[in-house]
């Protein structure tokens, strides 16, 4: 029984051996840059470590001197072709290992498409071409932004298909998964081919407008808001597009002879008009910070209103998504204003300090605090200068008291 057993187990061993060495013969011949030429090493060990192991029993087991003598040399023999055999692997294998320390490691790079040859073929007048060539990448990479930017650019700018263009990009933004500046640069070339070619802003605005519906409350928003309201009318377009002459007024003769420079002047902005056009205009794009800073600056300047001028800037300041450099300027614009009209200390330090805890460990919150250091300073320059008004002198006092001195004419002596 004892004897089965240990035989079962010998059995079991001799599988599990046999198992790990296949395992590590398939594994060696599947990474291998050469499967065959490694395939024919692990062939000619085999047949070395048979032929070894049976002359070492063959000439060393009888206990006879010459043949142990016999046995070792064979093995040797064995040993040096083995080596004959592994070694240069052995040593390109440590090459590479060393190698990979230098080059990041020898995993091949993720597929990614190129699209050079569509490109070379767009430069050759072959749009064509240049599609299909577009088309096999996407096959491969159906969720490639470039790809589908590419695409839509040529079927728009090659050959003037806006339809198909804009089909190819609202397919892309239907995609899962995209991120929003890939659907934002969508939508934003549509609204470009809509003015430059088609010469449609209505269309273009309602391209504008996707990028807000889809995303809210992103930067990518915020910007097509912004855009949507520069974007020009149906009027500026047919005035682009019905361009008339220009007719210059006939300038001022003489002017190195005029007396009164006045009628050079430009003539002062009609400030009440601007800023009712400004109020009308953020009342439509309530998102155009360019509009609401000119109107507080207006406020603030024109109207010496402080407190109006304050509630633009603090809109600005407190809208979503908007830039952080943006946001120190237009708090530094405040406490200027706030500078100007005569504010106290602690006003502007706490216009100041909404900076520096808003943007702590910025170079927006170091130049805010150093302001801050420096802030009375800065209130004292701004104080009316105290005038020393001086009294009334006699004149001459330098001559009273002296004898005045006769000039003798002509002839005297």
């Amino acid at each position: 029984m004892d004897r089965t057993l240990g035989f079962i187990r010998g059995i079991i061993i001799l599988l599990l051996f046999f198992g790990a060495f296949v395992w590590c013969l398939w594994r060696s011949v599947r990474k291998s840059n050469d499967p065959a030429r490694t395939l024919f090493r692990w062939v000619m060990s085999c047949i070395l470590v048979v032929g070894g192991l049976i002359t070492i029993v063959h000439f060393g087991g009888d206990g006879d001197t010459s043949g142990q003598l016999v046995a070792l040399v064979a093995t040797l023999g064995f040993a040096f072709m083995l080596g004959i055999i592994w070694v240069p692997a052995m040593a390109s294998r440590v090459g590479d290992w060393f190698g990979n320390l230098y080059t990041g490691g020898g995993t091949p790079a993720d597929p990614t498409p190129f699209y050079s040859v569509a490109q070379a073929m767009r430069k050759k007048a072959r749009p064509d071409d240049a599609m299909r060539e577009i088309r096999k990448q996407l096959q491969r990479f159906p969720n490639d932004a470039t790809g589908h930017l590419l695409l839509a650019e040529i079927q728009a700018e090659d050959f003037n298909d806006l339809p198909s263009a804009e089909r190819t990009l609202e397919d892309f933004c239907a995609q899962p998964g995209h991120s929003a500046p890939h659907i934002a640069e969508a939508f934003n070339r549509i609204a470009d081919w809509q003015m430059k070619l088609a010469q449609d802003p209505v269309a273009a605005r309602l391209a504008l407008q996707r990028i807000i519906d889809l995303l809210p409350g992103t930067d990518q928003a915020q910007v097509a808001a912004q855009r949507l309201a520069h974007l020009g009318d149906d009027r500026a377009l047919e005035a682009v597009r019905d361009r008339k002459p220009i007719h210059l007024p006939h300038g001022a003769d003489n002017i190195g002879l005029m007396k009164d420079s006045s009628v050079l002047q430009r003539p002062e902005e009609d400030f009440e008009a601007t800023a009712a056009r400004l109020v009308a205009h953020l009342t439509e794009h309530p998102l155009d910070p360019e509009a609401r800073e000119k109107l507080a600056m207006i406020y603030s300047e024109h109207y010496q209103r402080l407190d109006l001028a304050a509630d633009q800037l603090n809109q600005l300041t407190e809208s979503p998504n908007q830039p952080p450099n943006s946001v120190a300027r237009w708090l530094n614009l405040l406490a200027d204003m706030q500078l100007k009209h005569g504010a106290d200390y602690e006003t502007v330090r706490e216009t100041l300090q909404r900076i520096a805890d808003r943007f702590s460990g910025f170079a927006p919150a170091e130049l805010a605090q150093q302001r801050i250091e420096h802030l009375r300073l800065e209130l004292k320059a701004k104080e009316a200068p105290h005038v020393v008004k001086l009294g009334t002198y006699d004149q001459n006092i330098g001559l009273k008291g002296r004898t005045p001195t006769r000039r003798d004419g002509p002839g005297s002596r």
